[in-house]
């Protein structure tokens, strides 16, 4: 494995938390700096310097990382599922796609989703293997622009519009069965066609069941009447599913397909449990059986040991692997905004636990992240701008959740999440979108640290309280006042723009290899 794909990862502490030495002067953006991520990995890689627009697509983008898995992952407060694309040659333009195993995508900051998937195969005559996912549910929400169609997705892979791949659900997964078909006849009024064809959902996948949705709106109600406040929750059912999971109660696919009789019961048994701490709650046992009867003969075709399937994507012919994460680094049950947070391990770890991978499969770590921060729902957020610019971003983002239509918060970037996402995540590369929003605005601000009591604090604080008690330290930089939506190169970007791309690189210290200035396809830069 050549080191160059992990260069941002060996980066000296001081480097990595971007320290103002690394850019403290003007920067001609002609050569790339000595210390930035676009140097070193241009070092590493032979290339001997780093070109202006960092083009040099080398041999290391596909051969050199055969049989590593690549992953993205959205760098913040979004809604998580972890899909494993098996086949699919890119996730914004043309990503490096790596033989054998999965590479993994996230979201690294809060937002929900507008992260507009643009698919395609690398090489349109190479025929797609199989495509999965394997953490959360139908809380999450991706709108995939293709073709100038945009389709829905929160259970499906975004990878089920190619009629030449094959989508896998894993383990991890919580599935509302009734929410699946739903999505599935939404979205076959958009074109998508024989869904089920392609489609494999793993046994050990458990179920989300009516009852559980309607436990997830009282808790919510509980909430707000015991503490003044709720979580904010998408009301679709995964933290109480996740609960009976963890208290071994919860029902899979494989019980679902086994024994009717024995998985009535056991439904039962856990419709009383949540009647018993729910008094209100109402329950059509007999109705519910009846209909996950009939979704059991329909997904019956699709179910496959997810494990072995897992086993033989990664050992059998070489194949195209890449995880997608739909909810963000700081909506992680572990290292997210807790207790504001989703249910499940969105970080780079919930891919072995979701999808049965192990740990030294996984290759490439791509972090996703606006060039502005958003979040959904309540929680702390620094650098939130309650004001005109939150408007304007919100209103010229579109910044509304592609699952519940709420209204997105908006403030200006944060390099403090950035960082502690990196952090958790080892991002080899980011994708850096919606650069185009940014567009009208004369000066551009960004959160490069935050203050304590006065005092400059060099970590995320894991505690709500004090979290919303910091203060943001920025740096002003030059807006570019031009429409960057026609841009289909790095040298078609304003030189401000170029520099408000590199400022991210260094202070983050990881390069960013797309920058994303509209939704379709032909909108995503490649940089190297």
């Amino acid at each position: 494995m050549p080191a160059s794909l992990f260069v941002p990862l060996a980066l000296s502490p001081r480097a990595l938390w971007g320290h103002r030495h690394l850019l403290t002067e003007p920067w001609s953006g002609q050569t790339a700096p000595p210390t930035s991520p676009r140097a070193l990995l241009a070092r590493d890689t032979g290339e001997g310097r780093a070109s202006p627009d960092w083009g040099a697509r080398s041999a290391l983008a596909r051969s050199d990382v055969a049989g590593r898995l690549l992953m993205v992952l959205p760098c913040g407060h979004g809604r998580q599922r972890q899909r494993l694309f098996m086949g699919l040659g890119a996730d914004l333009t043309e990503p490096h796609t790596c033989i054998g195993k999965p590479n993994w995508c996230q979201r690294t900051v809060w937002g929900t989703g507008f992260w507009q998937l643009q698919i395609r195969p690398v090489h349109q005559e190479e025929p797609w293997p199989p495509c999965s996912w394997g953490e959360g549910g139908n809380n999450a929400g991706h709108t995939v622009v293709v073709d100038g169609k945009e389709y829905d997705f929160h259970l499906l892979p975004s990878g089920i519009i190619n009629t030449k791949a094959v989508s896998f659900i894993g383990n991890g997964v919580v599935i509302h069965l009734p929410g699946l078909f739903e999505e599935a006849e939404k979205n076959e009024k958009k074109g998508l066609k024989d869904w089920e064809k392609r489609l494999i959902i793993s046994d050990r996948a458990h179920l989300v069941f009516d009852f559980h949705q309607a436990v997830d709106g009282l808790q919510e109600v509980q909430r707000q009447a015991q503490e003044g406040k709720n979580i904010g929750t998408t009301k679709k059912g995964i933290g109480p599913t996740y609960s009976s999971k963890a208290a071994r109660t919860g029902l899979r696919i494989c019980d679902l397909l086994s024994d009717f009789e024995e998985f009535s019961t056991r439904f039962k048994n856990l419709a009383q449990q949540h009647q018993s701490m729910f008094p209100t709650l109402e329950v059509d046992v007999e109705g519910q059986l009846k209909r996950l009867k009939g979704f059991a003969e329909r997904i019956r075709p699709m179910v496959r040991d997810g494990v072995y399937f897992m086993y033989e994507a990664l050992h059998g012919p070489p194949k195209r692997i890449l995880v997608e994460g739909a909810n963000a680094a700081l909506l992680d049950i572990d290292f997210g905004t807790y207790p504001f947070v989703t249910s499940s391990n969105c970080t780079v770890g919930g891919v072995c636990t979701g999808l049965g991978i192990p740990p030294q499969n996984i290759g490439d770590v791509y972090g996703v992240v606006k060039a502005y921060t958003t979040r959904v729902g309540i929680g702390a957020f620094p650098t939130e701008q309650i004001n005109e610019i939150g408007d304007l971003l919100q209103n010229r983002g579109h910044e509304w959740g592609v699952t519940t239509g709420r209204k997105r918060r908006c403030g200006w970037l944060d390099l403090m999440i950035l960082r502690y996402a990196h952090m958790v995540n080892g991002f080899t590369a980011l994708a850096l979108t919606k650069l185009d929003i940014l567009d009208v605005l004369g000066e551009i601000k960004v959160g490069v640290s935050y203050k304590l009591n006065g005092k400059r604090i060099p970590y995320f604080p894991a505690n709500q309280e004090i979290l919303q008690k910091v203060e943001v330290e920025y740096e002003t930089l030059p807006g570019w006042k031009a429409d960057t939506t026609g841009a289909r190169k790095w040298e078609d970007l304003p030189p401000q723009a170029q520099s408000y791309v590199r400022f991210v690189e260094n202070h983050v210290g990881v390069a960013v290899k797309w920058v994303g200035v509209g939704k379709s396809r032909e909108s995503m830069i490649q940089l190297f």
